[in-house]
């Protein structure tokens, strides 16, 4: 089984808002002011309530957004400290706008919000390293902590262990597994966590004494009515229960769980870029792709000018290509070959191709020709990273050869991305390659980071100065 689904849902999880943190964050917003009122002369202690009150409000509202506190455990350590950076950023920067259209402008100077935002940060950051420390030294210890079941001996069921033990935090130590059904049917455990227990009956005398505290059952879909049973001699008993459902008989792409009006709902394919995420991605985009544009502007007016010079036609070329969701959306390119398919058929780019214009292979080989989609990227229907769009006539051909192949639209389509820096670069000419291209795309959208987007345009330069399968 595959463990990137396996993750995806295991890993997901809703929580309680943490009013520790809560705590935690504001008092480190007045902590950080108080200490600058007490080392800046120049600041007013009067007016210091009135924006540190502000700044709790807004740092409150983009903390929501972010999902900081909503689903905190969930959070691996690096993103629950990126949120709360990013957050804090975005609440000094509109704290700065409010502050230049009222009567307390002249407290905010820009050294004193830099040394707020960093004595800010410094304060919360420790609190949540402290706290992670804390949660793992107090489950290794057992303090507070609680032990676990798993009705189910399969691959889901060994998938949540291994979170579980992966996620300290959670105080959650592993009791063992409990299956009725005979070993012959069951998985063979790793050898690291084969711990079998007995059957279920065994399993609820141990809920009923108070020996385990939490269960979880792994059993199959199908299974509904095992379930049901199960889920009624443990309703004797005092003892938490949770559902993990088998999704991963279906092909999950970002799932997470939400509700509506109280029914709880899974979502089976999603954009993973909600909220803050895509807000960081889109200003990601901009910030880079208007650098490299002053960058690149006048080597561009160069490749313009040669290619107009060299071959007769249109020096940028547009290609009608599928962006987010599928909408249809005009890639540009500085024309590198003597025709300009757009229609029903379109070959690709092969080896030694006879229409190339004369500086076309250069521009291919060098990947000048994909300059012009900075413009893409920077009115919004194209982002830096994220899978290469193709030609219309090759969607519709390959949405009928490869499972799952349109959900590479579900985000923007990328100057770069995944499966460029992985080797699938070029032409495909045989399916294989194709569905090699598409599961890159596919492991993207599920593993989405900001960090991920940079490392891909870090590599992108190397593999553009290797030229391979370029043509």
């Amino acid at each position: 089984m595959n463990s990137d689904k396996q993750n995806q849902i295991v890993r997901q999880s809703a929580v309680s808002p943490s009013l520790l943190l809560k705590l935690t964050d504001a008092l480190s917003i007045v902590l950080g002011l108080w200490i600058l009122v007490k080392f800046v002369p120049s600041l007013d202690s009067k007016s210091t309530i009135v924006i540190a009150l502000v700044a709790i409000g807004l740092f409150n509202i983009f903390a929501e957004i972010a999902g900081l506190y909503r689903r905190w455990h969930g959070l691996g350590f690096y993103r629950e400290i990126g949120c709360a950076v990013f957050a804090w950023a975005l609440s000094i920067g509109c704290l700065v706008l409010l502050g230049r259209f009222s009567v307390y402008s002249t407290e905010l100077s820009a050294p004193a919000i830099a040394q707020w935002f960093a004595v800010t940060s410094t304060f919360s950051l420790s609190v949540r390293v402290w706290l992670r420390w804390y949660n793992r030294y107090a489950a290794g210890k057992g303090t507070h902590s609680r032990k676990f079941a798993v009705i189910g001996i399969n691959d889901l069921g060994v998938q949540l262990v291994r979170n579980v033990d992966s996620t300290p935090d959670l105080r959650l130590n592993f009791f063992g597994f409990y299956d009725d059904r005979p070993d012959a049917r069951t998985q063979e455990l790793p050898e690291d966590i084969d711990n079998r227990h007995g059957n279920i009956n065994t399993l609820v005398e141990a809920t009923k004494t108070g020996e385990v505290q939490v269960v979880f059952i792994t059993l199959p879909m199908r299974a509904e009515e095992r379930i049901r049973s199960i889920i009624r001699e443990l309703a004797d008993t005092t003892a938490s229960v949770y559902i993990v459902p088998d999704l991963f008989v279906f092909q999950m792409l970002n799932s997470r769980w939400t509700d509506i009006h109280g029914l709880p709902v899974v979502s089976v394919f999603e954009n993973p870029l909600f909220g803050v995420d895509g807000m960081v991605k889109r200003l990601v985009d901009i910030l880079i792709a208007s650098a490299a544009l002053l960058v690149v502007g006048i080597p561009m007016m160069i490749v313009a000018a040669a290619v107009k010079l060299t071959s007769k036609g249109p020096v940028i070329f547009r290609q009608k290509r599928y962006g987010l969701d599928g909408k249809q959306i005009c890639v540009w390119k500085f024309r590198s070959m003597t025709v300009c398919e757009n229609g029903d058929k379109v070959t690709q780019a092969k080896k030694n191709d006879n229409r190339l214009t004369p500086i076309g292979g250069f521009l291919r080989k060098s990947s000048l020709d994909e300059l012009p989609q900075i413009f893409n990227v920077l009115s919004g229907q194209m982002s830096l990273v994220g899978p290469r769009p193709h030609a219309n006539a090759h969607n519709e051909y390959y949405r009928k050869q490869i499972e799952g192949y349109m959900l590479r639209h579900k985000v923007k389509p990328g100057m770069t991305g995944l499966a460029q820096v992985n080797g699938c670069r070029g032409e495909t000419e045989t399916l294989d390659k194709m569905e090699k291209r598409v599961h890159f795309d596919h492991k993207y959208i599920r593993d989405w980071s900001i960090w991920l987007d940079l490392k891909i345009i870090f590599k992108t330069f190397f593999v553009v100065f290797s030229r391979q399968n370029a043509y």
